[in-house]
């Protein structure tokens, strides 16, 4: 193993002599952040190869607007809301579901729990908050069958899914053209396969190389972008064959577009993306939360001085940011980058402060 970190590392070196300058590198999901902090990753590269933190937190891309629209459903009585733990703490104008201190908030691991719930309390709506990547939507997308199939009425879904590729695309057409390549995401590229960035490639010329979490898969991840860049070329790679397939999952992906079509919705700090977003089919809208109940999502500014919107667009390092380690801590956290577990902010904070306590 020795042996293969040295011929990376030479493989980064050849690389950023090369370019003879920075070398931006974007791990577009939050697991590779917190994998590379928790491994010690970062120090270890040449000075002149930078890792950029990207958009691949769901927690962190849900907008404002959308979490003002989880609150007012929870003021329903006639409500469940069914989330995942990390959504309990994203505030929004009007605080968070924990800071509002509302007892008809359940906390599930999956989409199958927030139908059971539905079962169980047949006098209630419950409001799934659907969050995640192309990951997570295959199992909302069954949930919503299985619903219209055993005619199960009151439940519906509040859909904050979104879909990766659209996102790297608005990066490098309005956010960050100084990205120079992509680390892409293991676990949303075993649904749409390594061949889904071959558009990234052709329409930015971006390296885009797929790798899992372990330390060395990182390592030669980073490796096989780097030799790209020797080369001056541009492809799609992966460094985690055994686990991604070129097409993906197909089954997952037809459940999807079964239910789900995408739109141009809006994520924290991005703005509106085109297609970036998912919503439930005409077919299935009696399972929408926004249409069931009438309410419309507006998207909301960011709150002042906080600019989590920066760091997922890997235009700042969250130490930038004149909240961090201040007003805005794992404990008081003002921006959803400190929230999640896998947010790049909560992920310096914990990690810088490991660092500082060795040091």
């Amino acid at each position: 193993m020795l042996n293969r970190i040295m011929t990376a590392h030479r493989q980064m070196d050849a690389a950023c002599e090369k370019v003879g300058g920075q070398i931006n590198i974007m791990e577009v999901c939050g697991t590779h952040t917190v994998s590379i902090f928790r491994n010690g990753i970062r120090p270890t590269l040449p000075r002149r190869l930078k890792l950029l933190s990207g958009p691949g937190c769901p927690v962190c891309v849900t907008d404002q607007g959308f979490i003002d629209v989880m609150l007012e459903l929870a003021q329903h009585d006639d409500c469940i809301i069914a989330t995942y733990g990390d959504m309990v703490r994203v505030p929004g104008r009007a605080g968070s579901l924990e800071t509002n201190h509302l007892s008809n908030v359940k906390v599930v691991l999956s989409s199958d729990d927030a139908l059971k719930l539905a079962e169980k309390h047949p006098d209630k709506t419950v409001v799934f908050i659907a969050v995640g990547f192309e990951t997570t939507t295959p199992a909302t997308a069954v949930a919503v069958g299985e619903a219209d199939r055993k005619g199960i009425e009151n439940f519906c879904v509040l859909s904050g899914h979104k879909l990766v590729i659209p996102a790297m695309r608005a990066l490098l057409s309005d956010a960050n053209n100084k990205i120079d390549a992509f680390l892409c995401p293991g676990h949303v590229s075993v649904i749409i396969g390594s061949e889904a960035y071959g558009e990234i490639v052709s329409e930015f010329a971006r390296p885009c190389v797929v790798a899992g979490f372990e330390p060395m898969q990182i390592i030669e991840g980073l490796a096989e972008i780097c030799r790209q860049i020797v080369r001056g070329t541009a492809q799609v790679g992966s460094v985690y064959q055994g686990v991604v397939s070129a097409a993906g999952n197909t089954t997952a992906r037809k459940i999807v577009a079964e239910y789900f079509e995408p739109y141009d919705g809006y994520w924290r700090g991005l703005g509106t993306i085109a297609g970036g977003t998912l919503r439930l089919k005409d077919k299935y809208k009696r399972f929408d939360a926004l249409e069931r109940f009438g309410i419309e999502e507006i998207p909301a500014e960011e709150l002042a001085g906080c600019l989590c919107g920066k760091v997922l667009s890997g235009l700042i390092d969250p130490p930038e940011c004149g909240m961090f380690e201040n007003k805005c801590t794992p404990d008081t956290p003002v921006g959803p980058c400190m929230v999640s577990s896998e947010g790049a902010c909560a992920a310096w904070y914990k990690y810088g402060r490991i660092r500082k306590r060795r040091s």
